[in-house]
């Protein structure tokens, strides 16, 4: 079984020692002791709650897709010149870069601060374990 200390537990979900702390104390996520003594959340238990949480960050599209990868966030920079840009969005802990046209940037209305929807669509995914 794997166990994660509540400090890489809480650089899995991106988020503070003390918000996993908080989630452990009010209950929304089981933690145990680990072989040492110290308080430590089973790696099931933490991929189920970080599940659910991702299901609960807001799509505001109302579009059906085959795509399930769909990554919501946050339009934190936008590079362009006459025909291509690059938009940098940060979707939870993760950094996601987009290269599109101006003029589909424009159309979206793509700008710093803006809510948007990552749609990955890929023919190939790599996992590797450490």
């Amino acid at each position: 079984m794997t166990t994660f200390r509540i400090a890489e537990a809480a650089g899995l979900m991106g988020v503070s020692d003390d918000t996993v702390r908080r989630w452990i104390d009010t209950g929304q996520l089981p933690a145990g002791n680990d072989d040492g003594g110290r308080l430590a959340v089973d790696g099931a238990e933490l991929a189920a709650f970080a599940k659910a949480q991702a299901q609960t960050s807001r799509d505001p599209s109302t579009v059906g897709r085959s795509a399930r990868n769909r990554l919501v966030g946050l339009v934190t920079e936008v590079v362009e010149d006459r025909v291509m840009a690059q938009v940098e969005m940060q979707c939870g802990p993760h950094r996601v870069v987009s290269l599109m046209s101006s003029e589909a940037v424009r159309d979206l209305g793509l700008e710093p601060g803006v809510l948007a929807v990552a749609v990955i669509k890929s023919t190939q995914v790599i996992v590797e374990t450490p």
